[in-house]
């Protein structure tokens, strides 16, 4: 009997197949029943009939016909991947109509701008002013060619080569060389949604006007991204100095018709065939425009976009199950008197002290659990509970000042040489070394992980009975059920490999291109394991399904954060870790908490300004996150 892999929103399942006459339709409908029954919730359908889906081969991402019979389309136990269209949770999802388009000028763009482009939610187009600096800047390139000056990198070839004086008959060879050459990343491709990412952030850098691309080039590269055309981007290879040469290499590489490329339309194939089918043509490069497209930062800088939202998103909703894990604890909220905070003033900490009040004032939101010990005797708490407005407090903070150099760089011209039209001059700098991003997002992740780290003691307080007054992780017929004893074992697994993951990359440096790239960054390592232990966090924030069972052993009402089942007997349980995961990277828990904390807010302190609900920073309020939507025309 045949037997198939199938994959479906990131998880593999054995499907056998009794005929082979069965078809491909069949065999994705068996997969989504699958998937289904595993699932607390469905997956969020109603039923396999409704689930509107195409299959492909993993291999090479080739579209198969739903008419085929599994028997003539695949080979014994090969792997194909069911993707449900319209599906926000699949990587490839992408808007069947955009909202709209996104205006760039090349100093404007926010890093929540950055990642609705990843998510294909709107279109690029260029302001008239980029337009303008774009043609100024490509017309002091066209007359360092016309006057066959010596520049580095136009005239001349690249790193130690730059002293060698290529001929004008072969300068558009020499920019084409630089592509291929440099194109030697290796690893897994970056997601399409990361590489719209890069894609766009790489056309903002070029509408500043500094790098001497062409306009009629930057507005190829446009079109490219508007039709959602990516190339095949390995993850490995920069060490963010000289810019991220190899991964921007592969980006140029596709947008000039070679190597692989994928868009919704035709799945991976060779980067010719897939512009062909979108109408466009490969871009021919002129002077000077390969190393325009491969000179900068934005590999680091793109991921760190993605790294610095999700630990905003995971940083505020961990104040939220904080607060609700001191409650089932029976903890006090003494720790969190706005004298206290007062006297040691940082925002982040105020910020935090302030959202545990407003969640936990039981004058303000009665609970019973609060009522049951409001006139005990106990004094204080665990340094994991009382001490959360301080330790929760700095990793805001610290997400706050990151963000503040991510913005800066992903508005920053990072080319070599800069086309200064004013001066009419090219100048040779460092504006390519990724050392701001790659200190910023190793900084990142060592304050990221401090979310886990107390979450994780806070973890053993509720599963162990010498310290909770629980039963023993939470279940009845403790021996014979062992409740949420592995997840806690999980837990702390995650929190030890981010201690590994948080040595600094940034620290490192290795002399490349015989001694001229001497100083390097190694920021792209640090973006890339950022992110890892950022989703490390938000696997590890298991404690919302830990509440949420005391909440049921305590007979309050459901918590309205959680998908969680009552406990009663042991369970597959990676399930409801995943939908737990799940509600947090959609932002949920905070969607339930934060109409609650700005209510608060209004009747505490009047004249305050409410916090944004997508804004993570502290220093990020509804009024100042108008600043770049006018860019946005719906």
């Amino acid at each position: 009997m045949p037997r198939y892999t199938v994959h479906v929103r990131g998880e593999w399942l054995a499907v056998p197949c009794l005929s082979s006459t069965n078809t491909i339709e069949w065999l994705g409908k068996e997969a989504v029943r699958r998937y289904m029954k595993n699932k607390p919730d469905n997956g969020g359908f109603a039923s396999v009939e409704e689930v509107k889906f195409y299959i492909r081969r993993c291999k090479g991402l080739g579209l198969l016909d739903l008419d085929d019979t599994v028997g003539d389309a695949l080979e014994d136990n090969e792997f194909v991947e069911v993707v449900i269209e319209g599906d926000i949770m699949s990587p490839d999802f992408i808007p069947s109509q955009p909202e709209g388009y996104i205006s760039l000028d090349g100093n404007s763009l926010t890093t929540e701008d950055l990642l609705n482009l990843g998510k294909g939610l709107y279109k690029i187009k260029l302001t008239a002013e980029a337009e303008t600096k774009v043609k100024k800047s490509r017309e002091v390139i066209e007359r360092i060619v016309k006057e066959q000056t010596v520049v580095y990198g136009i005239t001349t070839g690249f790193g130690k080569f730059a002293r060698t004086v290529i001929p004008n008959s072969n300068l558009r060879e020499l920019q084409v060389n630089l592509v291929r050459s440099h194109s030697a990343g290796v690893g897994k491709p970056l997601t399409p949604e990361r590489t719209r990412m890069l894609l766009a952030l790489r056309i903002n850098v070029l509408a500043k006007g500094y790098s001497g691309i062409s306009l009629e080039t930057l507005e190829q590269v446009i079109e490219v991204f508007n039709a959602s055309c990516l190339p095949y981007i390995p993850e490995k290879g920069t060490v963010g100095a000289s810019g991220d040469l190899a991964p921007l290499s592969h980006l140029a590489l596709g947008l000039i018709g070679e190597g692989k490329m994928w868009s919704p339309k035709s799945g991976w194939a060779d980067a010719k065939y897939v512009l062909e089918a979108h109408g466009l043509k490969p871009i021919t490069l002129k002077p000077k425009e390969g190393l325009a497209l491969i000179n900068g930062t934005q590999m680091i800088t793109s991921l760190g976009c993605e790294a610095v939202e999700r630990a905003g998103a995971i940083a505020r909703q961990a104040d939220i199950i904080a607060a609700l894990t001191l409650e089932v604890l029976k903890g006090t909220t003494r720790a969190f008197d706005t004298d206290i905070h007062a006297v040691r003033p940082h925002q982040g900490q105020a910020e935090v002290a302030f959202r545990f009040r407003s969640l936990l004032d039981s004058d303000h939101h009665p609970s019973e659990i609060a009522e049951s010990h409001r006139f005990c005797d106990r004094v204080q708490d665990a340094y994991t509970m009382r001490c959360c407005p301080q330790v929760h407090g700095i990793v805001n903070d610290t997400i706050a000042f990151v963000k503040d150099i991510i913005t800066t760089e992903i508005n920053s011209a990072t080319d070599n040489p800069m086309v200064f039209a004013e001066r009419e001059e090219t100048i040779s700098g460092g504006n390519f070394h990724g050392e701001y991003p790659a200190k910023a997002l190793d900084y990142l992740a060592i304050g990221v992980h401090e979310l886990a780290a107390i979450s994780e003691r806070r973890i053993e307080r509720l599963c162990n009975p010498s310290l909770s007054e629980l039963p023993a992780f939470l279940v009845t017929e403790g021996g014979l059920n062992s409740g949420f004893m592995i997840a806690h074992c999980t837990a702390a697994a995650l929190v030890s490999e981010n201690k590994a993951l948080c040595h600094p990359s940034s620290v490192d440096s290795l002399s490349t291109s015989a001694a001229t790239e001497d100083h390097v960054s190694m920021g792209g390592w640090a973006a890339r394991k950022a992110l890892r232990v950022i989703e490390h966090v938000e696997q590890g924030k298991i404690k919302i399904l830990i509440s949420r069972q005391i909440l049921n052993h305590e007979n309050e009402d459901v918590c309205p954060m959680s998908p969680h089942r009552p406990w009663i007997k042991d369970r597959f349980m990676a399930p409801d870790i995943e939908a737990a995961h799940r509600l947090l990277v959609e932002q949920k828990v905070w969607e339930v908490a934060y109409p609650y904390i700005e209510k608060y807010r209004r009747e505490h302190i009047p004249e305050s300004r409410p916090i944004s609900p997508t804004a993570f920073s502290l220093r990020m309020s509804a009024d100042d996150s108008h600043d770049h939507r006018h860019q946005n025309e719906l």
